[in-house]
């Protein structure tokens, strides 16, 4: 049954807090974990996580809000669950931001934060909706309106997220399935089978393949194929309820195919980079980016970048298979970022990012899209295209400037012969020759892409290289890797990953923010008690509200006067 965490709010007198030193009472105040507790913890939009147990009158769930703030304390301290509930028990500050009053107080045990990220990942496959994503955006909306920040201007980014597992080769890959299985046999399988098991269990698949040479390799994979198939005849119908008989499955149909009543190796070329990588986590992908191979998923990161905000946040962050482009990863965000910032009206990317299904979409949205770099051959010879109505267009080259005219299914520009036998790119020209001109043809994506690849020309200097500054966010996410891998594997633990630190970046900005603009608290206090305010309607909880603002008072002098009237 769910129930909400509202016991932080209602402060026990004989807590640990007030038994300290006022001087430490002042130092508790003044960290991060206090500003923690204010301002994300308070907020977590615990409701959304209703979705997750059952309706019926039983034992209540153990606190989201504590359950999510210590995923998000995890990534930004880099703890392992250990260290997690080691900081919990012992260290005063952790307490104070999972709002915990009580020396002995352990609000979850290992089990079941376990247990509560395997319902989260059971209600993603199911519906497809992450509530993790729901928490950064709804913390992420107060946070901006908050801070009065600007959002018409912002970048975006991608990155590499290697998955914490072993790369097999391709053969390693199909031996070690082949161990795998035999492993999960009942005991009299297990002897019943050991003739086709037999060449394979004694070792690891590491030093299986290390003995052979690489003139072995296409006869060994041929005899794997034929166990395979065994496998699939004999074994298959009686284990497939077993995980390691689904990807075995998986692996079957991507390595091999049947050609006239006999069992193929496919080639190399013949797979994809979606293929099985690792038993380990299925959901890898592989990618050569820029000449970095990785296997994993890719993150990507939309930031605020107006040049008069005082501090820029985080507004929208997706995890996807590294295999698909940044471009088509943009055109299905493109949509949920407008919805979160309408009046996002700028957006920096570079060129991995350019394609004319975003031009459509950026041109239906009023965004004007500023790419950085060039996404293959840059044009030997500058055409321009503008559009003065619905079916007109100037096109100028280096000598001319020409109206356009409609064509049967495209536009035209007809330029003058003379004129261009001047032009020393004469031979270089994309205009087509002939007898009495030179004829451009163009399409209404040709002139949104160079709309595109020229918006950066027409914005003033200092916001030219606002993209650059995504890079320090990409490091804040990267710098919590291992080895340059996460710590994690599967699709679904790198997005709690990726929304956790993005919350973390986001609070950690803040709260730099605030420590060297103290004026600043005053807004941010307002926005704190409202989530005192919502539960206060019983007498304490007014009172609380009450006590609150009166020790602000004494802070802050200059509190605006409708603060004191909301209560």
């Amino acid at each position: 049954m769910f129930k909400k965490n509202t016991a932080h709010v209602q402060k026990d007198l004989f807590g640990f807090f007030n038994t300290l030193p006022a001087s430490m009472q002042q130092e508790i105040k003044q960290s991060a974990e206090y500003r923690f507790y204010n301002t994300i913890f308070c907020h977590i939009p615990e409701d959304i996580f209703s979705v997750l147990y059952s309706e019926k009158k039983s034992r209540p769930n153990a606190p989201i809000n504590c359950m999510v703030s210590a995923l998000i304390l995890m990534q930004r301290n880099h703890w392992t669950y250990e260290q997690l509930f080691q900081a919990m028990k012992f260290n005063l500050l952790t307490k104070i931001a999972l709002g915990l009053d009580q020396l002995g107080d352990v609000p979850f045990s290992p089990a079941t934060i376990f247990n509560f990220q395997n319902r989260l990942n059971k209600h993603y496959i199911e519906t497809g909706e992450n509530l993790l994503e729901h928490v950064f955006d709804h913390l992420t909306q107060k946070q901006l309106k908050a801070l009065k920040l600007k959002t018409n201007i912002q970048r975006t980014d991608s990155f590499l997220a290697a998955s914490n597992m072993r790369n097999y080769s391709r053969l390693q890959l199909l031996v070690e399935m082949i161990i795998r299985i035999y492993r999960v046999l009942s005991d009299e399988d297990q002897q019943r089978f050991q003739d086709q098991f037999g060449d394979y269990i004694k070792q690891t698949s590491g030093q299986y393949i290390y003995r052979l040479k690489a003139s072995d390799v296409p006869h060994e994979l041929e005899k794997i194929a034929e166990l395979y198939v065994w496998i699939k005849e004999n074994l298959y119908d009686a284990y497939e309820t077993y995980e390691i008989f689904q990807i075995f499955q998986r692996v079957y149909t991507e390595h091999f195919t049947v050609v006239k009543d006999k069992i193929t190796v496919k080639s190399s070329d013949q797979l994809s980079s979606g293929c099985v990588q690792s038993p380990d986590d299925i959901d890898a992908t592989f990618r050569d980016k820029n000449g970095k191979k990785s296997t994993g998923q890719s993150i990507h990161v939309t930031e605020t970048a107006h040049p008069d905000n005082p501090v820029n946040l985080l507004t929208d962050v997706a995890v996807k298979a590294n295999n698909i482009d940044d471009s088509q990863v943009l055109h299905e965000r493109i949509d949920h970022i407008k919805e979160k910032t309408p009046d996002l009206d700028e957006l920096h990317f570079d060129g991995g990012y350019g394609s004319s299904d975003n031009d459509q979409k950026f041109e239906e949205h009023g965004i004007t899209p500023v790419q950085t770099a060039i996404r293959g051959r840059e044009a030997a010879v500058t055409i321009t295209i503008e559009k003065t109505t619905d079916n007109e267009y100037i096109v100028s080259c280096p000598l001319q400037t020409k109206k356009s005219q409609k064509a049967r299914k495209r536009y035209k520009v007809q330029f003058d012969h003379s004129v261009c036998r001047q032009c020393p790119f004469h031979s270089q020209c994309p205009a087509r020759e002939t007898k009495t001109h030179r004829v451009y043809y163009f399409t209404e994506a040709d002139y949104l892409k160079k709309k595109r690849l020229h918006s950066i020309d027409k914005i003033p200097p200092e916001r030219r290289t606002l993209r650059h500054n995504v890079e320090a966010t990409v490091n804040e996410f990267t710098c919590k890797f291992h080895r340059k891998k996460l710590k994690v594997r599967g699709a679904f633990k790198a997005a709690i990953f990726a929304y956790s630190v993005a919350i973390s970046v986001n609070f950690g900005r803040i709260y730099r923010f605030i420590q060297n603009n103290p004026e600043i608290v005053k807004e941010l206090f307002l926005f704190s008690l409202f989530f005192i305010k919502e539960h206060r309607k019983k007498s304490y909880f007014q009172n609380v509200f009450r006590f609150l603002l009166s020790i602000f008072e004494k802070i802050s002098p200059a509190l605006p006067q409708n603060a004191k009237l909301a209560v």
